[in-house]
């Protein structure tokens, strides 16, 4: 428009009233130079100006000025409403998180969305790396809310967001650019109490390594060869490693030293232990039936999307049957639309598979016993990455200190317990074949 106004193309502009021009006095009064250098007027139809006297263009500045006052008034009472709506737990705007919606003004849980949010909790455990995780889910068929798919900063901000154990906390930024922002103080967030996606274990684990990772600046290396290995620490608090050709896991600083087998040999009567608490097999017990629960939503999921896509490329089918859509409209819509319907319909079978084993897999706690003493029996039969798998699954740290009479002591902190359903796949992996 300014240009229009130098080449003359425009001699008037009107307006309702002058603050619906500009809320900024130096903009108004560069406004008003500008329109009077080159020839043109501004009317406003509420306030009688004219610029081209003192009186006027005093007038001009002093109406100015209260538009300005009048912006940052109506700013300072909406950013007040943001901090009292915040204090008081009520939502600020209508998005929900990922995995959530609004419903009568509360936050539950999204059908479609939960399970794959909760996926990638389970794949960042596995994994430990976001763009693996990104790539996962979307050769799954899965995609974001927008229908996108995922990246490694958005599986970054699903992991770290605390909604997913059941606290979702808003206003904590202030936005200071497209992609930057500034955290606010604490004392100015505003949080929700809401139904949990994920246990606060396997948020508090997740954050964990991210933290790390981050701090150190380093990815996750190569897996040990040993199956303990980035699970075994000295009581100086450096690291062990099993030295090449010596069968000895050995400490860099203090020079600790540990025979392997002896060591492999406590390790399994621990965890035959372990398995041997009556409330450590009614807990895995529980979180196996929680499981196929998890596992049968993933499944309703992934079955409402493949009928919502099938349902949405029959629409634009029939929409270019009817002549409202081109030729090149209706394939740009249907290749991407095809090949996550595809992806979707591979990863359907293994799904229902997968349902379906766990349901077969009902064990008692008589039979998790019975497989924790095969476990015990066949356990140098198994594999390293199996191992390593059971491993990493029931010892979160294992720390060697200094005992009485010069004897080695061992410091375990478990972080949980291969399912029952894990172990019937040992114990079928394990079993020789018949004729």
């Amino acid at each position: 428009m300014l240009a229009d106004i130098k080449r003359k193309h425009i001699s008037v502009l009107l307006f309702s009233k002058l603050a619906r021009l500009a809320r900024n006095t130096i903009e108004l009064l560069e406004f008003s130079k500008y329109f009077e250098t080159h020839g043109a007027d501004l009317v406003s139809m509420s306030e009688t100006i004219d610029t081209g006297s003192p009186a006027g263009r005093l007038f001009f500045t002093v109406i100015a000025a209260m538009a300005t006052w009048e912006r940052e008034e109506i700013g300072d009472r909406q950013k007040a409403s943001v901090l009292v709506r915040a204090k008081l737990g009520k939502t600020i705007n209508g998005s929900a998180p990922y995995g959530y919606q609004w419903k009568d003004r509360k936050l539950v849980i999204h059908p479609e969305e939960a399970p794959i949010r909760r996926k990638a909790y389970e794949l960042f455990l596995k994994y430990r790396r976001k763009g693996t995780v990104a790539k996962l889910l979307n050769a799954d068929g899965y995609r974001t809310r927008n229908k996108s798919l995922f990246s490694d900063t958005q599986i970054g901000r699903l992991l770290i967001c605390p909604s997913a154990k059941g606290l979702y906390q808003f206003n904590r930024f202030h936005k200071t650019g497209s992609w930057a922002g500034t955290e606010k103080p604490e004392e100015e967030w505003g949080q929700v109490e809401c139904a949990p996606i994920v246990s606060a274990e396997i948020w508090n684990q997740v954050n964990q390594i991210i933290e790390t990772t981050s701090k150190e600046y380093k990815r996750p290396g190569k897996l040990p060869v040993n199956p303990f290995g980035n699970r075994i620490w000295c009581g100086c608090g450096s690291r062990m490693y099993e030295r090449k050709n010596t069968g000895k896991f050995h400490c860099r600083k203090c020079n600790r030293k540990v025979p392997v087998d002896a060591f492999e040999q406590r390790m399994r009567e621990e965890l035959h232990d372990f398995y041997g608490s009556p409330q450590q097999v009614a807990k895995r017990l529980e979180d196996a039936k929680k499981h196929l629960v998890e596992n049968e939503e993933e499944l309703a999921a992934l079955q409402s999307q493949v009928h919502k896509a099938r349902e949405e490329m029959r629409r634009m089918v029939n929409l270019y049957a009817e002549g409202h859509l081109t030729k090149q409209a209706i394939g740009d819509f249907c290749k991407p639309a095809e090949e996550r319907l595809n992806q979707m319909l591979a990863r359907l079978p293994k799904l229902e598979a997968d349902v379906a084993r766990l349901k077969v897999k009902q064990v008692s706690s008589e039979e998790v016993a019975h497989e924790a003493q095969t476990l015990y029996e066949k356990w140098p039969q198994l594999d390293i990455d199996r191992r390593r798998s059971i491993v990493e699954t029931v010892f979160e740290r294992i720390e060697l200190k200094d005992g009485e009479n010069d004897r080695t002591k061992i410091a375990i902190t478990f972080s949980g317990l291969p399912s029952s359903e894990e172990l019937c796949i040992n114990q079928q992996r394990m079993a020789p074949a018949t004729c």
